[in-house]
């Protein structure tokens, strides 16, 4: 029996600024009920290839399709209406507007939902990220863990099918991270595909069942977490040492 097409496969990347080549013919395919991680050194390649496949960036050659479709020069706006979202690494809540009004206008402006829509979806998102009771909080008073709940709840409530995480764990204690652990958890439970990148380990294994390590621009292992980890390139290049 054949494997089913993968929702976003992307093939031959190159990203190159100048004389600088930062992606090196990188092959990626992701299911449509998968959770990926992917990890290597600062400088690998990590955030500029979920650039690429968002539409944030173009590349230099290669494609990217989603659902079939080529959609290497589609914008990332029109991409994030077709089904990829992305949460970033730095929390980016609209000033000036409260929770619900962020996740509103995620669900007005990305998924296209009209008034009475939008709203039954930010309720939603809100919900399922456990921030209902935080609705008419301003946004910018919120701590960091809410932030980047905030950022989860917004990229949901545009409906997609791919969610893209850029490190979202960053500059959370253990503690906090568990928890957004749960809220990721609970996203995929949806039906939405998952690509994390992340230097924190020990949490991305708790949500991906594959890693995908990059180093210098290539993919140089991909697999299951413990083979990855175990791979001598991916130690020399990333980890200094092995590790359980």
């Amino acid at each position: 029996m054949e494997s089913p097409a993968p929702i976003v496969d992307a093939v031959g990347l190159q990203k190159a600024f100048g004389a600088l080549i930062v992606l090196h013919d990188v092959d990626f395919a992701l299911a449509a009920d998968a959770a990926v991680g992917i990890v290597g050194p600062n400088g690998a390649g990590k955030t500029t290839l979920l650039n690429v496949l968002t539409g944030a960036m173009r590349p230099s050659s290669g494609k990217v399709f989603f659902r079939g479709t080529d959609v290497t020069n589609v914008g990332a706006a029109r991409r994030c209406r077709l089904g990829i979202a992305r949460a970033h690494q730095i929390p980016k809540p609209f000033g000036g507007m409260t929770v619900f009004e962020n996740v509103f206008v995620g669900a007005s402006a990305g998924a296209n939902e009209r008034s009475r829509a939008a709203y039954a979806r930010g309720i939603e998102s809100l919900r399922l990220c456990e921030m209902l009771h935080l609705g008419n909080r301003r946004a910018e008073s919120l701590g960091l863990l809410d932030r980047k709940r905030l950022e989860l709840a917004r990229a949901f409530a545009t409906k997609p099918n791919v969610l893209l995480l850029d490190e979202i764990g960053a500059g959370l204690t253990d503690e906090e991270a568990t928890d957004l652990i749960s809220t990721v958890r609970q996203i995929r439970q949806q039906g939405v595909a998952i690509v994390w990148i992340e230097h924190i380990v020990h949490v991305l294994v708790q949500v991906v069942e594959r890693l995908v390590c990059m180093d210098a621009g290539r993919v140089i292992a991909d697999g299951p977490p413990s083979e990855v980890m175990g791979d001598a390139a991916v130690i020399d290049a990333y980890l200094g040492s092995a590790v359980a």
